[in-house]
């Protein structure tokens, strides 16, 4: 311990030394697979910001967790730094420099090091800049949600992302409050910006006046300029400088990537973790960008906050790994900015049940199966705000079709769009705007030997109508389509089967999914209560098998989670395998091959083990 302080106390003398000579030994980003992050959103209380943030404190950290990055806190929501800056707002009272206590601390153990930075949402500089607040449709100021069409991005968010570039040496920023936290601006440029670019002189003050579509899509346009613009201002002159915009490109925002941001993350929600996760991911996993998403490592039911239990984030992280993203979780600081070190030993935990599982989840590819379309289309038509969690009815349907054991991929009709056939089945759940264009080449898909399943009354016969078929009734009905097959299943099954689990509703879904779609190349029996999905890496086949058991609606604090088992698999395999082993355990399967399929028995599932077939 008293080397590691000398070596420290040297290494103050050598900042930028130790900080740029080290550069190359942090992973970036998309090399990165498990990290920690911390934020606390400091405000006009903080008077000690440093007091308690030492060396020791932050070796201890990487120590127990061994992360290959960190992300902590240099701006929240309130606007105040967590640093002293030069350029903006600090909050009141610091002891010497905290970010440069965790710069060179990371630096030193080849950890990369992250802010959590809050963009769009900055009260304190509205606070002192009311000129740059977004205005409501009735002329009052937000009070906390900045403009993207106004000077808050040039005159204080670049100075300070130049700032932690240059003057810390940071690797990188997770900028917080962007995206889902940007609101219409009825202020004086924006809506003279709208006139020039549509040509439209009545305004809309709400979704049922004329135009309001037009208004919100030149909004999300006005938010990816505003993206694109500070990512190339800042790599400019840092062009190693790695970005993320929280949500971005996400559900939140389900769209092609048009702004130079180097990875993509969010924070699902806090309770229901496990749904919110298993939509998530599934997104991400299709959007060509390195990836991960960020459990909160606490509860608020119980309300105000109660820690989760390893288990429980072992479990949200494994739904993330299997589908080949990266994996952090957030715990908060305190009002001085340190950290709540007995807390640490939990994320150490996780990490370690991450780690074993490292070599055979990241960066797999999804083996395309069952393909769900969550809809940009309807997403800008119906979405009350401008880049919500608007998933429609496609949450409860992805549940529906995971607890029937599919291994299922969320796709946006850009997504789909490139290559359709390379997916035995596409399901459209109940989206109301989905474009002719893409109802036509659904249609094709199918003719050419796809297997196209409706599901919804209103969806089911928007393509009826098309391809000249009656439905009758809300029985599942199929006809044959040139090469392929068009399935109806005209039941309000999403909203109803995310509320209630309805067994019913499962199996109607399940029969017609099999009908069109009868040789998965996974098949599991002895448990709904399987997360499968299927993917490749190094030229192996992977089985990833999550224990999903438990109503995830209500979780608050989960203290253990049963096991589930025996499971009976039957894999599709071109040839017989030479192994299958379950890992991370190791243990070699016995299995039997006939008829082009490996069965296996796998007595039970703890939380998340991988078949590896060779």
């Amino acid at each position: 311990m008293k080397k590691k302080h000398l070596l420290f106390l040297i290494s103050v003398f050598y900042v930028g030394t130790v900080t740029l000579g080290q550069e190359s030994d942090r992973l970036r980003r998309d090399q990165s697979f498990f990290g920690i992050h911390f934020d606390f959103h400091a405000g006009d209380d903080c008077n000690e910001i440093g007091k308690n943030t030492t060396s020791g404190m932050v070796q201890t950290i990487i120590d127990l967790v061994k992360p290959d990055y960190i992300q902590t806190d240099c701006k929240g929501h309130a606007g105040y730094t967590s640093y002293p800056t030069k350029v903006g707002n600090r909050a009141p009272g610091f002891v010497g420099d905290p970010l440069r206590v965790w710069r060179d601390v990371t630096a030193r153990n080849g950890v990369a090091l992250y802010m959590h930075y809050s963009g769009v949402w900055d009260t304190r500089a509205i606070e002192l800049h009311p000129e740059w607040a977004a205005i409501h449709a009735d002329g009052t100021r937000d009070k906390e949600r900045t403009s993207v069409f106004g000077t808050y991005v040039d005159q204080l968010l670049i100075p300070q992302l130049k700032e932690l570039a240059g003057d810390y040496g940071v690797d990188g920023v997770w900028v917080d409050g962007e995206c889902w936290a940007t609101i219409p601006d009825y202020g004086e440029r924006s809506l003279r910006l709208f006139h020039e670019s549509t040509g439209i002189n009545d305004v809309p003050k709400s979704p049922s006046d004329p135009h309001w579509y037009d208004w919100m899509q030149f909004h999300r346009e006005g938010f990816r300029k505003y993206l694109r613009h500070y990512i190339a201002t800042v790599r400019s002159e840092y062009p190693n400088f790695q970005i993320c915009s929280n949500w971005a490109y996400t559900h939140h925002m389900p769209e092609p990537v048009s702004a130079a941001v180097d990875f993509l993350s969010g924070d699902y929600t806090p309770n229901n973790s496990v749904n919110s996760a298993r939509f998530a991911g599934r997104y991400l996993a299709f959007q060509g960008t390195p990836w991960d998403l960020m459990a909160w490592s606490f509860s608020y039911d119980p309300f105000p906050r109660e820690q989760k239990t390893a288990i429980q984030l072992k479990r949200e992280a494994a739904i993330v790994l299997a589908l080949g993203g990266g994996f952090q979780a957030y715990f908060t600081q305190n009002r001085d900015g340190s950290v709540r070190l007995d807390e640490m030993q939990v994320m150490a935990e996780v990490a370690k049940f991450a780690r074993e599982r490292q070599p055979w989840c990241h960066h797999s590819v999804q083996i395309p199966q069952v393909a769900l379309l969550l809809s940009t289309s309807d997403y800008h038509r119906n979405a009350r705000s401008l880049f919500p969690q608007y998933k429609g009815k496609s949450q409860g349907v992805l549940q529906c079709l995971l607890e029937s054991q599919y291994s299922v991929d969320l796709l946006s009709e850009d997504m789909l769009a490139p290559d359709m056939s390379r997916f035995p089945i596409i399901v459209i759940p109940e989206w109301e705007n989905i474009s002719p264009v893409f109802c036509n080449d659904m249609v094709e898909y199918s003719k050419g030997g796809g297997n196209l399943l409706l599901i919804g009354r209103e969806t089911s016969e928007q393509f009826a109508t098309l391809v000249d078929f009656q439905i009758q009734g809300d029985e599942f009905t199929s006809k044959s389509l040139g090469k392929g097959k068009i399935g109806f299943l005209p039941l309000a099954i999403g909203a109803e089967y995310e509320k209630s689990g309805n067994m019913t509703l499962r199996e109607q879904l399940n029969n017609a999914v099999r009908t069109m779609f009868p040789n998965p190349l996974v098949e599991v029996s002895g448990s709904p209560w399987i997360d499968v999905s299927t993917s490749q890496l190094k030229g192996k086949r992977l089985v990833h098998l999550v224990n999903s058991s438990g109503n995830h609606n209500e979780a608050g604090i989960i203290q253990s989670i049963e096991p589930i088992g025996p499971l009976q698999l039957t894999i599709c395999c071109d040839s017989k395998p030479t192994k299958i082993t379950l890992q991370p355990e190791g243990k070699i399967c016995d299995f039997v091959y006939a008829d082009g399929k490996a069965q296996v028995k796998i007595e039970k599932i703890d939380i998340y083990d991988i078949l590896v077939i060779e």
